[in-house]
């Protein structure tokens, strides 16, 4: 054990960084997530009452495993015998223990626990948003009622959603045994969308949202993600894609809380440490020649940030590159992105050639009628502009997200004005 005794912050670090692991290894013991998460819970408080005076284990999550474990399996054996916890004098070194059970969780063990856990969180029966409360809870230990505030919901009804999904799991059987290689591949691709779900859940709130930890606890998972996959390029596109993106969130609201848009950021605000990762991310990724969705997105987020200035941005570049991703993953959205490029490139006529044939299969989408209502009022068709942005107000998610419409809306009936008082 280590002569220094920890504080407050590092222990509360310590024991959310060792979370994944200690969980994932505890679900392979005892195949319940309820009976792995009380383990967990059990060795945290352990640990809150030994470590500030033994100080902390030179491994914790192997520390974390095996009092997890034997506290589990003593609570069982006291029900059945009645007999009683060791004190916990007794567990506070475990030095001849803790060694041979961190030297038999190998980087393979290891791997494969962590994928199991995620692999549960996103089984196929769960629908998305179960998804991302049960990974919140069980993998990023958020609390019930700080997920329940940023989705709006009471924490009871967050609570029953949770419940509902570990029983959707109980019911369906889930492996527990390690992962094998095709399953592996199969499901990355669903890890990987569920981790990128959460970090659009905090990137869309507003400015001192609830929701906005999720970006930070997204990013995490997508660090654990590429430990575990340290050389495939589309782990390294999404992890750098998520980077990028919040590396401009200190200016995309401004001190009203209104939305910022990209071309208007003060740059120098940007997070340039998370470029820097996210850059060398995406220049890794790319030399591997196997371009795949999250890649391409990340190296479109790439181009705006390596753009000192709005007018350096390469909208060339961003156009070849959204073409690519229509290729790799049809989207009427995909297509939208680009014609804001498109735009850039070849004027408001050519973006909304674009946008015009989306109606269709985005007329619920509140990006579709703002920009069409940009370009529109780009074109001087003030009229169709008014009605796509009222339709924009009506289907916006966040208050954010209608004031910078009506800000257009103001715009639009001043320069209205304007040309009205030339022609006087």
């Amino acid at each position: 054990m280590s002569e220094a005794a920890p504080d407050a912050a590092w222990l509360a670090a310590a024991l959310a960084a060792a979370r994944p692991r200690v969980l994932a290894a505890l679900v392979r013991v005892f195949r319940d997530l309820d009976a792995a998460e009380e383990a967990f819970q059990e060795a945290s408080l352990r640990a809150l009452r030994t470590w500030p005076r033994t100080g902390p284990p030179r491994d914790v999550a192997a520390w974390l495993i095996l009092v997890g474990r034997n506290s589990a399996l003593d609570g069982r054996r006291r029900l059945a015998r009645l007999t009683p916890l060791p004190p916990d004098q007794a567990i506070s070194d475990l030095d001849d223990a803790e060694t041979p059970l961190a030297e038999s969780i190998d980087a393979g063990s290891y791997r494969d626990d962590i994928l199991r856990l995620l692999f549960i969180c996103c089984h196929p029966d769960l629908p998305a948003t179960q998804q991302i409360a049960l990974a919140l809870r069980i993998v990023s230990g958020l609390d019930v009622a700080r997920i329940a505030r940023a989705f709006l919901v009471t924490p009871a009804a967050m609570e029953q959603r949770i419940t509902r999904a570990k029983a959707r799991i109980a019911r369906g059987a889930v492996p527990y045994g390690a992962p094998g290689p095709a399953e592996r591949t199969e499901r990355l691709a669903s890890v990987s969308a569920m981790v990128y779900l959460v970090f659009n859940a905090g990137y869309s709130a507003g400015t001192g949202s609830e929701r906005a930890v999720f970006c930070d606890e997204a990013i995490r998972l997508g660090r654990l993600l590429l430990r575990l996959f340290p050389t495939d390029p589309e782990v390294m596109g999404l992890l750098a894609l998520m980077l990028l993106q919040h590396a401009r969130s200190p200016a995309r609201f401004d001190a009203e809380g209104e939305i910022v848009l990209l071309e208007d950021q003060d740059r120098r605000l940007w997070r340039g440490p998370m470029i820097a990762e996210g850059l060398a991310l995406v220049d890794k990724a790319m030399r591997h020649r196997r371009p795949a969705p999250y890649q391409v997105q990340a190296a479109v987020a790439a181009l705006h940030a390596r753009a000192a200035h709005p007018r350096d941005t390469d909208w060339a570049g961003i156009d070849a590159l959204y073409a690519t991703l229509e290729q790799l993953q049809p989207s009427p959205v995909v297509t939208l992105n680009r014609a804001v490029a498109v735009a850039k490139v070849g004027g408001p006529a050519a973006g909304l050639a674009l946008v015009e044939p989306l109606a269709g299969a985005l007329s619920g989408y509140f990006h579709f009628h703002g920009l069409r209502g940009a370009l529109l009022m780009q074109l001087g068709r003030d009229a169709e502009a008014r009605e796509a942005m009222g339709r924009a107000i009506a289907l916006a998610g966040t208050p954010a997200e209608a004031a910078h419409i009506r800000l257009q809306l103001d715009r639009l009936a001043r320069e209205a004005g304007e040309r009205l008082s030339e022609k006087i």
